[in-house]
């Protein structure tokens, strides 16, 4: 049995901070060890030569070892497409993603832009990601087949969506739900994949689409669901339109049986006190996108509301509305939105959000985001001197949360020094 020891600075967290002097929440070793054997970390303890004996040591210091990053929202099928120009939500799908999401009709289109796009996240530090595929069948072989070439934790989902979007990505209720049901049967469980039954959203599908989505969740309980809610005002209004019976756009989910802990509810920013309580008695999951709200102008998300609600909540960079791959740039991004909002996360809950946080948030807690016996040794190694201006700041840092909030503020993937996805290089190994 092979055996590899991470020689570094550790960092995992064991629970939410409750503050910056909250320390009984994380555990941070100077000189740490992190063990690995058979892609699982089997033990986190101080380094010592007797420790080293028979296995092979990589020796990251003085770099930082961290769980890698779970981002909980994203369109692999939007990687072509970033950095589209538009004024708000629903121009930017009709002008740009609708078109973009055609393509993947096309043989091999899929294969193509699914390799980029995992080269991109290990470049960023991401070992586990929720995304959204298109409507079409083969934009999910290929995201889960270049998912197993790579033995990494992924889950995703063909896009339903049978209305109000050009004919070639329109689907019926009954090939959605054919579809769905063929490719939950060929890819959920199947190695480290697990599957999101995804209607997009309400204002791109039926009531009789919602009904095979109802029936979908409801036979397929051990899957996610994922779909989009309250992103921006236009939205909110035109879906309201298409189901004038219901109370509010949460309602619509609700009325559907769409909404549980295993649903993901992307950004949730224009929510109502009935939506919110409704979200935290289903144990629904509010995915809060801060560069993507920022750059479609769909408003700023109100996390300590939500918290204080009881509200379970993510962070994620939904590419391509996002605008970066990295998580860094993403924490950096949604701190700057609270801020707007009067509210502040310490250094600590931020990356406590990108790791142990996510995790919790997909039911994952103890499989991924954290440096524990018996998880998967999913983890990225962090630089806080990878630039020049990073290497002048911490020349001046004393503290943890300081290296953190550094990092988070001025780092991308030049600071991502390595990853490792079940125990094996994942970063170096691309070659560029």
């Amino acid at each position: 049995m092979s055996r590899t020891i991470l020689r570094g600075r550790v960092l995992t967290f064991l629970d939410e901070p409750q503050g910056l002097e909250d320390t009984a929440s994380y555990r941070y070793l100077e000189d740490g060890a992190v063990v690995i054997e058979d892609g699982r970390v089997v033990e986190l303890t101080d380094y010592s030569p007797a420790l080293a004996a028979g296995a092979e040591v990589v020796d990251h210091r003085p770099h930082l070892i961290m769980p890698g990053f779970i981002d909980t929202h994203l369109h692999y099928v939007q990687s072509q497409m970033i950095a589209s120009w538009a004024g708000s939500l629903l121009e930017w799908l009709d002008k740009y993603t609708f078109v973009e999401e055609q393509k993947f009709s096309r043989q091999g289109h899929a294969e193509h832009v699914a390799s980029a796009f995992y080269d991109e996240l290990i470049r960023h530090g991401t070992t586990t990601a929720v995304a959204y595929c298109s409507v079409h069948p083969q934009s999910v072989d290929a995201y889960f087949a270049e998912a197993e070439k790579r033995n990494m934790l992924m889950i995703g989902g063909k896009v339903m969506m049978d209305c109000h979007a050009p004919p070639g990505l329109c689907d019926t209720a009954e090939t959605s739900y054919d579809d769905t049901t063929e490719l939950i049967a060929r890819w959920h469980g199947k190695g480290r994949a697990l599957y999101a039954i995804s209607p997009r959203f309400a204002l791109t599908s039926s009531p009789a689409q919602m009904e095979a989505a109802r029936a979908l969740v409801a036979e397929h309980p051990d899957c996610y669901m994922q779909t989009h809610l309250s992103e921006n005002p236009a939205e909110v209004t035109r879906a309201m339109s298409l189901y004038p019976d219901t109370r509010d756009y949460t309602g619509i989910y609700e009325d559907y049986g769409l909404l549980g802990p295993k649903s993901l509810m992307g950004h949730s920013i224009h929510l109502s006190h009935r939506e919110a309580k409704v979200m935290c008695e289903t144990g629904a999951v509010a995915v809060f996108c801060p560069t993507s709200n920022l750059f479609l102008g769909s408003g700023l998300f109100d996390y300590q509301r939500l918290r204080q609600t009881g509200v379970r909540v993510s962070v994620a960079t939904d590419i391509g509305g996002g605008t970066s791959y990295s998580m860094l740039r993403t924490l950096d991004e949604g701190y700057k939105v609270l801020q707007l909002r009067g509210q502040r996360l310490t250094p600590f809950n931020s990356f406590y959000l990108a790791t142990l946080g996510n995790a919790r948030a997909l039911s994952l807690e103890g499989t991924i985001g954290s440096i524990v016996p018996g998880a998967s040794a999913d983890l990225v190694v962090l630089d806080g001197r990878a630039t020049p201006a990073m290497a002048l700041r911490m020349s001046t840092v004393e503290t943890l949360a300081e290296e953190l909030f550094l990092i988070q503020t001025l780092g991308d993937d030049r600071c991502v020094a390595e990853v490792y996805v079940a125990g094996g290089r994942a970063k170096s190994v691309l070659g560029t």
